[in-house]
C-alpha cells in the first residue's frame, strides 16, 4: 500500500496489521528536509517512529515523479540522505527496515525501445545516477511509475491496443535477444531495468 502524504487517520487505520506501506514525502517538502537535517529527523519522528512497530512502513519515498528541470530536483537527493541518516539513528528497531527511495516516471529514458536498447536521456544523468549510487548503496529499489497508455497514444499507432492492455492471450509480441514480450508493461520495466544496468547498477531492484 503507498500513500501521498503522511495521514493519521490512515496511519492509524493500519495498526497491527500485516499491510507494508510505502510513505511519501510530499514534493513540497522536500527543500526544507534536504536543507535542515532537524526537520528531517522531526519528520522522520513525527510521520514514521511514533507509528513504529505497529504500521509496518517498508519505504520512505522521497518525492514522486521529480524531473531533472523541476526547482526542487537538486533537493531530492539531500533529502533522502536526511531521511536516512534519521533513520539510522533512530532508536527504533524496525526503523532499520525502512528503505528510502523515490519515484520516477519513465520519461526519464531516452531510450525505451527495444528493452535492451533502455538508457536515461542524457538530460536525466546528471539527475538520477547519483540517486541510483545512494539506493545502490543502501539495497533500496527504485521505484518507477509505468505508464502504458501513455506509451500507446503516443506511439502513433506503432503499437497495438492488445499489447498495452495485457490482451495478447500469451502471445510474444516483440522480440528482444533471447526474450520475448507479451505486454507493454513488462518491456517498459525492464527497459528501466537495463538503464540502469547502463548507469552502473545492474542489481538495482525495480518496483512498478
Amino acid at each position: 500500500m503507498r500513500i501521498y502524504e503522511p495521514d493519521q487517520f490512515t496511519l492509524q487505520a493500519l495498526n497491527n496489521t500485516s499491510i507494508e506501506l510505502a510513505l511519501d514525502v510530499p514534493n513540497e517538502v522536500i527543500p526544507t528536509l534536504a536543507g535542515d537535517p532537524a526537520a528531517a529527523t522531526a519528520w522522520v519522528q513525527t510521520n514514521v517512529i511514533s507509528y513504529t512497530p505497529s504500521v509496518q512502513f517498508r519505504y520512505i519515498v522521497v518525492g514522486n515523479e521529480v524531473m531533472p528541470t523541476d526547482p526542487i530536483s537538486q533537493s531530492v537527493l539531500p533529502a533522502m540522505h536526511n531521511i536516512q541518516n534519521a533513520l539510522a539513528q533512530s532508536p527504533a528497531a524496525a526503523a532499520a527496515n525502512v528503505k528510502v527511495s523515490t519515484t520516477i516516471r519513465v520519461d526519464l529514458l531516452g531510450t525505451t525501445y527495444p528493452p535492451s536498447a533502455g538508457a536515461f536521456a542524457d538530460s536525466a544523468t546528471a539527475y538520477v545516477v547519483p540517486i541510483v549510487q545512494f539506493l545502490a548503496a543502501n539495497g533500496a529499489p527504485l521505484l518507477a511509475n509505468v505508464y502504458p497508455y501513455f506509451a500507446y497514444i503516443g506511439s502513433s499507432g506503432q503499437v497495438a491496443l492488445d499489447y498495452a492492455i495485457f490482451g495478447t492471450g500469451g502471445r510474444v509480441v516483440v522480440h528482444d535477444g533471447v526474450l520475448g514480450y507479451q505486454n507493454l508493461f513488462h518491456a517498459m520495466v525492464d527497459s528501466v531495468y537495463a538503464a540502469l544496468e547502463k548507469a552502473g547498477a545492474p542489481n538495482l531492484q525495480v518496483r512498478a
